[in-house]
């Protein structure tokens, strides 16, 4: 199975992110959404989870969770924007993946048998990091991550 992740879009859906995901099995969305067309966009695509960032405020983001905790391909992935203010810890809760946005600086890291994936940003440049987004292919029960540059 593979599961797109986009993060820190800011009201910005790139043509080459949309092509990025084309093939996706489900999207998940890590916050900074932006806009609700945003979200339109990507559920045309393939099932959609998403998440309220910081900046994701008004009546359209209301009803949008500010985390996930989501059992995909036998795994267990937590969702949160800002993994420094995570409030669980995730090798005692049994989380096999956590993914998060909001620093816009993509990473991969395996702590603690935990895959931590942040996506980057796929909206706006920021400073001099890359605009990017993530692929996690699970199969036979264990996670994959790759990271995809943009432009």
């Amino acid at each position: 199975m593979r599961i797109g992740i986009i993060s820190d879009t800011h009201g910005l859906l790139r043509p080459e992110a949309l092509a990025a995901l084309q093939g996706c099995e489900r999207l998940i969305h890590a916050g900074d959404i932006g806009k609700p067309q945003v979200l339109e966009a990507l559920e045309e695509l393939a099932t959609l989870d998403a998440i309220r960032g910081n900046v994701d405020s008004g009546d359209w983001a209301a009803a949008i969770p500010e985390t996930l905790d989501l059992r995909i391909g036998g795994l267990r992935v937590y969702v949160t924007h800002d993994v420094k203010t995570m409030e669980i810890d995730p090798v005692a809760e049994g989380i096999d993946v956590v993914i998060s946005g909001h620093s816009h600086q993509p990473k991969i890291e395996q702590v603690n048998d935990v895959l931590y994936l942040n996506p980057g940003s796929a909206g706006r440049r920021r400073f001099k990091l890359p605009i990017s987004l993530a692929l996690l292919d699970i199969e036979d029960g264990q996670p994959r991550a790759q990271l995809v540059t943009l432009g």
